[in-house]
């Protein structure tokens, strides 16, 4: 099987006949989320609309936004558009409380979700001849399964072997022959050290193509690791409350992630206006679900800040092609695929008797995230004996580790070190380059 397309009179469905498409389709989701979800009902109640007000596309500007907030108000189930029997699976993503942000899918999303995947492995050259590692984590994170799902509906071999365990990675990959490897870019680099580092070259493996996503990575990130393993390093696209990754896809070409736009609608906004932007223009991104029925988001912020490129791309495909997320308007933090929020730091400090005075420090060494907390400590806290305060610090890293799920190294300073401000005091210090 040498394919080009998945799903080719969908992925190069003329622009007339796709805008229609959308159209109808957002009617009829907009009109199932609104008679069942009670929440959202009210708020479009509020702003004055009801389904016979959303026709088409051009309806869209009147639908109210969702944001983490409309899910934080609604956990857990408060935004399912379905009753819970006809939910199959559940995943999750944090949130800067001890809530996580909590997502469903009945039987029909995870098939679209496994078409949404597959598009990007035929995309780039993939087949039911190829085997493929999958390093992201299984578990509530999207991760593991949203590319598991579409590499099992071509037919590909897939090793469940999830993170860790680097040797052992590249062990596998020598012996099973893997061909495909899915994980986070940083994790790519790091394996590509660690090949080195055994003495291996990209000869001595089977690589040829690795996706990865779930965090900002660079062109000179993907260069190093297209070095470093002798692959073709694409992008992949996708956030818990929208789906998970697949969203959007780069293709051969690696020139800007297409959208999957039969399932999802995409704008960019002004983030602090509201007002949609023409493409082009850089802004944050929102997503609306047009076919997604357990968890359908009506024009979800997602705080990202990407820019849309409507021109005809080399591979053929018509959906619209949504640059690298060039920041976000919010303070999250994405570290090593990890989200991580400054309230969920200052509140285990602050639960372990330690002062909200605190640097979070974030940089990247050889590919790789370093991240750092500067504590302040308390005068009873203090102690001029090194193994005391070593003592105070892996405690603190312990407990840290609890609520962040990733590992942070603390350093923990003298009483009133840390500067103080008069204005808005300035907690996080990222020192990585992941925009140009």
């Amino acid at each position: 099987m040498n394919l080009k397309y998945y799903q080719k009179e969908s992925e190069c469905m003329p622009l007339e006949e796709l805008r229609k498409l959308q159209g109808e389709r957002l009617a009829k989701n907009f009109r199932h989320v609104y008679e069942n979800v009670e929440y959202y009902r009210k708020r479009c109640e509020e702003a004055g609309v009801t389904p016979d007000d959303i026709r088409g596309l051009d309806d869209l500007d009147k639908i109210p936004f969702t944001c983490k907030d409309d899910l934080r108000a609604t956990y857990p189930y408060g935004l399912f558009a379905v009753p819970m029997s006809q939910v199959v699976r559940i995943h999750a993503s944090s949130g800067t409380t001890g809530k996580q942000i909590v997502v469903g899918y009945t039987k029909e999303d995870l098939d679209i979700w496994d078409d949404c995947t597959a598009r990007q492995l035929v995309a780039i050259g993939c087949d039911e001849n190829d085997i493929a590692q999958n390093a992201y984590g299984y578990g509530l994170f999207t991760g593991g399964f949203g590319v598991h799902g579409g590499a099992t509906k071509l037919g590909i071999q897939v090793i469940p072997i999830s993170s860790g365990n680097t040797q052992r990675q590249i062990t596998f990959m020598q012996d099973l022959k893997s061909t495909i490897l899915f994980c986070t870019p940083s994790y790519a680099a790091y394996l590509g050290e660690t090949l080195k580092d055994m003495g291996l070259t990209p000869a001595d493996i089977h690589l040829k193509a690795g996706i990865f996503g779930a965090e900002p990575w660079t062109e000179e990130m993907r260069r190093d690791i297209e070095k470093s393993l002798g692959i073709k390093a694409y992008d992949i696209y996708g956030l818990t409350e929208v789906m998970g990754p697949g969203v959007a896809y780069e293709c051969a070409e690696q020139a800007g992630m297409h959208v999957n736009e039969d399932h999802f609608i995409i704008e960019t906004i002004d983030p602090k206006t509201g007002k949609r932007l023409p493409d082009g223009e850089k802004g944050e991104l929102v997503f609306t679900a047009i076919t997604k029925q357990a968890f359908p988001l009506m024009r979800f912020r997602t705080k990202d800040i990407g820019v849309l490129n409507r021109a005809p791309c080399a591979c053929g495909r018509t959906f619209v092609r949504m640059s690298k997320p060039m920041g976000r308007t919010d303070d999250m933090l994405i570290i090593r695929g990890v989200n991580v929020f400054p309230s969920q730091i200052e509140g285990v400090l602050m639960q372990n008797g330690y002062p909200a005075n605190y640097e979070i420090h974030v940089g990247r060494v050889n590919n790789t995230d370093t991240f750092e907390i500067k504590v302040e400590m308390t005068a009873d806290k203090f102690s001029d004996v090194i193994s005391e305060i070593t003592q105070q610090e892996k405690a603190l890293e312990s407990a840290l580790l609890s609520v962040l799920q990733i590992k942070a190294k603390v350093t923990l300073v003298a009483p009133k070190s840390i500067a103080r401000s008069e204005g808005k005091a300035k907690r996080v210090i990222d020192t990585r380059k992941l925009h140009d």
